[in-house]
């Protein structure tokens, strides 16, 4: 990589995501949402998708409009299409949250809001997949993180589809009537495809590249990644086009669920086969933080596992759905990716800075533009509040659990300013001519 390749909209799309995260923190310390509401409740939803678009999605786009180029080594498709899509997804957020907020009477509008959102969001979303899939299809054959990012890409698609489906249903564009009874048996689709599918598989793809890079790791062997990708791949259809098929005969989709689940704890053993083996052989034998805290976050992704194997064998996991999906998206999901964005934000300023004038110019490793040290308590003190939360709610106490979103969102903001100094270079320990870059997007030089 050099100056010319990095993307010039991807710490947009960071700060944009990293405001989402911490408005959803802030939100679920006050009690917005789960679990003083309902899961189903307006609020909930609202609080739901500031997290799962807002943060995780938007995070993702950033990621994989800059390292896509890096798992295919060809440009990106356009250019010009990530602000325009990071615009409509914005907006398409905010039409969203307060069409959710006037299902629940906090808004006074007689507007479409939903189905205003379903325009924007799909516009964007559509946007981002075009320009990630068009560059992916350009680089066949594929290696084996870039196909499955394009298996997660295909997932984003289904959760769209499905979401806009949702929307409209909502705001009445479709008859109600008729549709709840498909609504309700696929939302758990709409969850496997978001959750499993676009978020967690194309997490997986990238975390491959980004180990292998960062620990100086052999890439993992393709058969054994086509092995992995194969079976997390035939869950996820498993789930949303088997389910999908039970409900058009009207049927439960509880079989293609089951199905999905044994495909789906299969996928994620060989997944921890392969992750293990690239800690096992890599080069670099002192971990730096954003391996370290990518372990915990498999570990956590290991007790999402355990947690609900053991919940479905007591009859209890539809009871404690929010304690697993709330350490799914945050002990794994967003530790994953926050671990990650330490690394990248100071990888591609680096390269933004010191990249175009390397050995002319006195210039600071990596390492020296981080604090390890602060970071690395921040993290744990994150991951110690999540854990702290998922009991909460497993035992139904809120107070315990506004306890933990507010030690959440502390942690957050606090890996928020590291990555911010880490942007403004002001841990560099040599006074250099070097300006600092722009914290909201990147500017290639040239030599």
């Amino acid at each position: 990589m050099n100056g010319a390749t990095l993307s010039r909209w991807t710490m947009s799309y960071f700060v944009a995501a990293l405001v989402c995260l911490l408005l959803a923190e802030v939100l679920m310390t006050c009690g917005f949402g789960l679990p003083a509401a309902p899961l189903v409740a307006p609020d909930t939803l609202a609080l739901v998708h500031l997290i799962s678009i807002g943060w995780l999605s938007l995070a993702l786009c950033g990621a994989l409009v800059q390292f896509v180029p890096v798992l295919t080594n060809v440009p990106l498709r356009s250019e010009w299409t990530p602000p325009i899509a990071l615009a409509l997804l914005l907006a398409g957020l905010a039409l969203l949250l307060s069409g959710f907020l006037q299902l629940g009477g906090r808004i006074n509008s007689g507007l479409p809001l939903l189905s205003a959102a379903v325009v924007s969001l799909g516009g964007g979303f559509g946007l981002i997949i075009w320009n990630l899939g068009a560059t992916l299809w350009s680089a066949r054959p594929l290696t084996p993180p870039a196909r499955f990012v394009a298996v997660g890409l295909t997932s984003a698609i289904a959760t769209v589809v499905l979401g806009m489906v949702f929307a409209l249903i909502l705001d009445g564009s479709i008859s109600a009537s008729a549709a709840s009874p498909f609504m309700f048996g696929a939302l758990p689709l709409h969850v496997v495809a978001g959750l499993g599918g676009w978020l967690t598989i194309t997490a997986a793809g990238v975390s491959y590249r980004l180990l292998s890079m960062f620990m100086l790791a052999p890439d993992t062997d393709r058969t054994r990644a086509a092995k992995t990708l194969h079976m997390a791949g035939a869950a996820i259809f498993a789930a949303v086009a088997g389910g999908l098929a039970c409900l058009l005969a009207s049927r439960s989709p509880q079989p293609a669920l089951l199905l999905a689940l044994v495909l789906g704890l299969a996928a994620l053993a060989l997944y921890a086969r392969d992750i293990t083996d690239l800690y096992r052989s890599r080069r670099r034998r002192a971990l730096e933080l954003n391996s370290r805290m990518a372990a915990i976050a498999l570990g956590n992704l290991a007790a999402v596992t355990v947690l609900s194997v053991g919940l479905l064998l007591s009859g209890r996991f539809l009871d404690h759905i929010a304690a697993v999906v709330f350490l799914a998206s945050f002990g794994w999901l967003t530790g994953l990716v926050l671990g990650k964005m330490y690394k990248i934000v100071a990888f591609l300023t680096w390269l933004e800075c010191y990249g175009p004038v390397l050995g002319r110019h006195p210039t600071p490793r990596v390492q020296d533009l981080v604090a390890e040290a602060t970071a690395t308590r921040w993290f744990i003190a994150f991951f110690a509040a999540v854990w702290l939360a998922t009991i909460a709610l497993l035992f139904d106490n809120a107070s315990i659990f506004r306890t933990g979103a507010f030690a959440m969102t502390l942690a957050t903001f606090a890996i928020a300013v590291e990555l911010v100094r880490t942007r403004r270079l002001a841990r560099v320990p040599a006074q250099t001519d070097v300006p600092a870059p722009c914290l909201l997007y990147s500017t290639p030089r040239t030599p």
